[in-house]
């Protein structure tokens, strides 16, 4: 189907770009009517000149000095003379200066009808679309990518095809795709024919809408024309493709390059590795990234990044070292992204050592070791429980002047909200107030579990009401440790009053949520509330946590047929239990005297391959013993002997 072309390119819903400026065509602009006869004269020795060299010490020589918007007319002489004689850059490099010295003083729209009605004068020269190209394409490396389209519009002849080409590629990279749209549905009205390279725009525009189809389509019509495709154009749909997950795909545009004669270059193997890469496809990736090397194609840091990434998100450092020692052996110097990759892969495993002798490596090097690098760093000493360490690292950047961000405080508000230490939490969210760090969600949601847990619900709550106040919406964090909170404070109903607030404030609970709902009613005595919830349970599937949370209840409630029959439910859609709940149930089993049971409970949990330790193993002895069987109760001490565990 054509896209382009027909009545298909009608059909296409394309919101319409407010014109800035008016279209009405006048003969004169107001500005030029009062142009003297020495300048009109200057401007026709400007264009009659027998060389460019000729023609611009005359400009120069007359435009120096001079407010730029009363010597239009020159200007515009040695802009059409310079054009006429085919020097673009030049013309360009002057049409840029023109514009870089009316934005001065003027706004974009005002400068960009200045120079429009200046070169549009008939008694200066007979203008062409060529210099009206100058225009727009200096508007466009500007950055004035409205007012170089307005040009485009008010042109009686349209410009060359790179031309347009440039004005759709300018609203390509500022993302404004519904313009890039419509500025091609006007060009191709009015004649223009897509070459290579308004395709290879179109399809890049369609890939970053997520619309793939329609840049296939694209890309297909365009080989239906008879253009052939550049390894540009098969990069761009490549990684369009890769970004949606659709590698195979991917695969085959790539095998379609080679029986094209079109050579894939660095861009389009790093376009496969990173989808690969996102998909966990190792071997894959690998295996690009053996042929990018066997034909000849240098990776860049930007490759090392991508597989450093992959093997750090797949908790495979040694892999990531490999690729990095790899990285400077053909030397290729890691920039900052690489080494952050590295360094969060180290404090992920726990080795911080490693981590900070990378940071001394990066300061050596002359790395700018950046807030993220501080960041990965205090996160990691945090999660170890290393708060000094941690602290140290703030003082250090603050040496440094690397400016911390609110992910850096938050870091350390969560180490030391889970140390207990609210006292220093409170400190750095003081911080970061004065430093003008934004105090967001996070860092409300991290003091309110903290307080929270060190049972302080009036602080809590009071950092939950100053978060309302200040228009911030409490995330399912916030709710959750609340919640959780006021269970544990033995207010129920203070809980239930924040489970309905969330509720009401739109948001889904998740399974932490509903397990601290589960367990706090069920401790309260409310464990049929706990079974409604559960049961009624429509926002996410029951998991480990809801069952558990459960079954706790039951038995420690007494319940432990219902317990049974949620253990059995459980254990029917394949979740595992752990040694904890095997022991919890086995326990009330044993209470209720249902031997037979609990002789099922002990062969499932072994046909698990669930290694029992001395809790079950000590529920067991206890059992047989109270209901008489030394014999059982002498083998279950027994089992315990070769693991070395004491009953």
């Amino acid at each position: 189907m054509n896209l382009i072309h027909g009545t298909t390119r009608s059909t296409i819903n394309i919101p319409s770009i407010k014109p800035k400026f008016s279209l009405t065509r006048t003969a004169t602009h107001p500005l030029f009517s009062t142009t003297s006869s020495f300048q009109s004269n200057l401007a026709n020795k400007i264009l009659s000149s027998k060389s460019a060299t000729e023609a611009l010490q005359l400009y120069y020589s007359s435009s120096n000095h001079t407010d730029p918007t009363k010597t239009l007319k020159l200007h515009s002489a040695a802009i059409h003379f310079l054009t006429n004689a085919r020097l673009y850059l030049k013309a360009r490099c002057l049409m840029k200066c023109l514009i870089e010295t009316l934005h001065k003083s003027c706004t974009p729209n005002r400068l960009c009808s200045l120079l429009f009605h200046a070169l549009d004068q008939c008694e200066v020269a007979t203008p062409s679309s060529k210099v009206f190209g100058v225009l727009v394409i200096a508007l466009i490396e500007l950055g004035f990518v409205d007012e170089a389209y307005w040009v485009v519009k008010r042109t009686e002849e349209l410009p060359a095809g790179h031309v347009c080409n440039r004005v759709l590629d300018g609203f390509l990279k500022r993302g404004r795709l519904s313009a890039m749209w419509e500025v091609y549905e006007h060009v191709s009205c009015r004649g223009m024919l897509p070459d290579v390279v308004t395709y290879g725009v179109l399809i890049d525009g369609c890939c970053r809408e997520g619309d793939v189809e329609k840049a296939r389509k694209l890309f297909d019509e365009m080989v239906e024309r008879g253009l052939s495709p550049t390894v540009v154009v098969y990069t761009t749909l490549i990684r369009g493709l890769c970004c949606e997950g659709r590698m195979l795909e991917a695969e085959s545009v790539f095998g379609g390059m080679s029986k094209a004669g079109v050579d894939p270059d660095l861009y389009t193997y790093n376009a496969l590795l990173d989808g690969h890469c996102k998909m966990a496809n190792v071997d894959k990736a690998l295996d690009f990234y053996r042929e990018m090397m066997i034909t000849g194609v240098t990776p860049n840091f930007v490759t090392f990044g991508i597989l450093v990434d992959m093997f750090r998100k797949m908790n495979r450092t040694l892999a990531a070292e490999s690729c990095f020692a790899q990285m400077t052996k053909i030397g290729e110097i890691p920039n900052s992204y690489v080494y952050n990759c590295l360094i969060d892969g180290y404090c992920k495993e726990g080795n911080l050592s490693a981590g900070i002798s990378l940071l001394s490596e990066m300061e050596t090097l002359g790395i700018a070791n950046d807030v993220y690098t501080y960041c990965i760093l205090i996160n990691g000493h945090c999660h170890m429980g290393r708060l000094k360490e941690a602290d140290d690292l703030l003082k250090e950047m603050n040496r440094k002047g690397v400016v911390a961000n609110s992910a850096v405080y938050n870091s350390l508000i969560n180490g030391y909200s889970k140390s207990g230490n609210m006292a220093k939490a409170l400190e750095l969210c003081g911080q970061m107030v004065v430093n003008g760090v934004e105090v967001n969600i996070i860092t409300y949601s991290t003091l309110i579990d903290g307080y929270s847990k060190v049972k302080d619900m009036k602080s809590a709550m009071g950092l939950y009401t100053e978060m309302v106040i200040k228009g911030l919406m409490p995330d399912i964090v916030a709710y959750t440790a609340l919640i959780d909170g006021h269970f544990k404070d033995c207010n129920t109903k203070a809980a239930l009053r924040i489970y309905k607030e969330m509720m009401e404030a739109g948001l889904t609970p998740n399974v932490f949520t509903l397990s601290c709902l589960i367990d706090g009613l069920c401790k309260d005595g409310l464990v049929n509330d706990a079974i409604k919830i559960f049961l009624d349970n429509g926002y996410c599937s029951p998991n480990n946590v809801l069952y558990t949370s459960l079954i706790h209840g039951l038995c420690n409630d007494g319940q432990i047929f219902k317990a049974s029959k949620f253990f059995a439910d459980m254990r029917s859609i394949g979740l595992k239990a752990d040694v904890e709940l095997y022991a919890v149930i086995t326990q009330w089993h044993f209470k209720t005297k249902h031997i037979c049971d609990v002789m099922m409970l002990h062969a499932d949990m072994l046909k698990l391959g669930l290694i029992p330790n001395d809790v079950i193993y000590g529920v067991f002895a206890r059992g047989y013993r109270e209901i008489g069987d030394y014999k059982s109760a002498f083998r279950c001490s027994d089992d315990l002997l070769p693991a070395g565990v004491k009953v």
